[in-house]
């Protein structure tokens, strides 16, 4: 099973105890994109992923999918 980019980054936010806003002060992402992205109210674009992934120490993997 394969868990979405989105599903992910939401869990590692969530496990880092951090709140939107402190998470905006690391990250550069403003606060009200982080709370729509959080709440499921919009999606994020890669740059953005990858700014959250750093400011909470992750890393970004993408790997090739396979067809069914």
């Amino acid at each position: 099973m394969t868990t979405s980019l989105s599903t992910s980054l939401k869990l590692a936010i969530e496990k880092s105890g951090h709140s939107n806003y402190a998470l905006s002060q690391l990250s550069g992402v403003s606060q009200s994109v982080l709370n729509r992205f959080t709440s499921g109210q919009r999606d994020i674009t890669l740059d953005t992923a990858g700014k959250i992934a750093a400011a909470l120490g992750a890393e970004l993997k993408i790997q090739k999918g396979r067809s069914a």
